[in-house]
């Protein structure tokens, strides 16, 4: 089945055509500047690459349509015609409870994605154009699906969702710890069974999403059961701009010290804070190494935030499943920096964790990089969302 892949944000539309059958991906490409001046880029295996040329896209339907352009042009297409996309699968970040699982978009499902919109007012919007987008330029008869970042932790039970908080918070408001990234946690849980050759609902395991957005799953038995990513995407983890957790007290404090209004306060909460607001010098990983490399203290110190951050959801995880077969390491720092990684085993051995300093110093390729002693298991494992989306879409296309 070729099934097209939209992630599409405010002013942006990522998308990739894969053929399900052999997980082979056709044609990838952005559509970038939506609505301003429009750039479209497009890269497909033995064709010519088209690189942020100049594409009029007022709207994201001009997006769509040159998407579907590429797409079947006779000298630089991989597909005959548009007939031959079989189906359409939608990243959407908020599906709240009312989804836990992907499903195939009617009139229901994209009322309840409308009604998602203040659980996710920056994304869920964007997420909602891009589908109609779709719906109008290929008409009704593609199905469409709709695969959630928060559909994998609706398997969390109350004691590890529900905010101390008054209750009705929760009641009323739907206020809880959702959880994001779920598509990568679920596509690296089942590749880690794989790799272990077990069953995936006979396993403890906690995977590690690294990268400028960050979190860490305890997934027991294939179903997720908490996450460090809680109502928004800025809880857990320091991020590359994000600032985690921390003393709500500090808001209250700072606001008043500095006359800051709750959008001034978010603002540097999401977009100021993080290993970019400890360090000083970059939100991006490999700029911290080369700078704390060179004496950057407060680089140095960004980065050594980050990795303790991470052992401590780990052991914290082990401890709430009452033990782990594997620790998964993907994303964009999990998968490419061996230095981190090492940092943030050390000092698991107590539950049985031994790296393999030779084995770990890779990047990006899928394998062990534990000792084959180790009792737990450390993997490496390249996520790859876009073919979950497309197999999920699959499935129920």
């Amino acid at each position: 089945m070729k099934v097209l892949v939209i992630n599409a944000g405010s002013s942006s539309l990522k998308y990739q055509l894969l053929d399900t059958a052999n997980q082979q991906v056709l044609a990838k490409g952005l559509c970038e500047r939506i609505g301003i001046d429009g750039k479209f880029t497009y890269k497909a295996p033995g064709k010519d690459t088209i690189d942020a040329v100049d594409a009029p896209m007022p709207t994201h339907s001009e997006a769509i349509q040159a998407v579907l352009d590429a797409l079947v042009d006779k000298a630089n297409g991989v597909i005959a015609s548009m007939g031959e996309i079989d189906a359409v699968g939608h990243r959407v970040v908020h599906g709240g409870e009312t989804f836990a699982g992907s499903v195939r978009i009617d009139g229901q499902v994209m009322a309840a994605l409308e009604a998602c919109i203040p659980l996710a007012p920056l994304h869920n919007p964007a997420n909602i154009t891009g589908i109609r987008a779709c719906q109008a330029v290929l008409g009704p008869d593609v199905p469409q699906v709709a695969v959630f970042d928060t559909a994998f932790h609706q398997t969390m039970p109350p004691v590890a969702y529900t905010y101390p908080l008054p209750y009705e918070y929760y009641e009323k408001d739907k206020v809880r710890r959702y959880g994001f990234h779920g598509t990568s946690h679920k596509y690296v849980s089942q590749r880690a069974a794989a790799m272990l050759g077990k069953p995936l609902e006979s396993l403890k395991l906690i995977s590690c999403h690294l990268g400028n957005g960050s979190s860490v799953t305890a997934i027991d038995g294939g179903k997720s059961v908490d996450t460090s990513m809680g109502f928004t995407p800025l809880a857990g983890l320091p991020m590359g701009t994000r600032s985690g957790d921390l003393d709500a007290g500090i808001l209250e404090y700072l606001m008043g010290r500095y006359n800051l209004d709750i959008r001034e306060m978010l603002d540097i909460l999401n977009k100021k804070s993080g290993v970019l607001g400890v360090s000083g010098v970059s939100s991006d990983f490999r700029d911290l190494g080369l700078a704390g490399e060179q004496g950057n203290r407060r680089a140095a110190l960004a980065v050594d935030l980050f990795n303790y951050g991470v052992k401590k959801y780990i052991g914290a995880y082990a401890a709430a499943m009452g033990g782990v077969d594997a620790v998964i390491f993907t994303a964009g720092v999990g998968e490419n920096s061996p230095e981190q990684r090492l940092a943030i085993a050390s000092g698991l051995e107590f539950m049985g964790l031994k790296m393999d300093p030779e084995a770990n110093n890779v990047r990006g390729k899928e394998t062990v990089i534990s000792t084959p002693d180790s009792k737990v298991k450390a993997l490496l494992i390249p996520t790859n969302e876009e073919l979950m989306i497309a197999l999920d879409t699959a499935a129920l296309a």
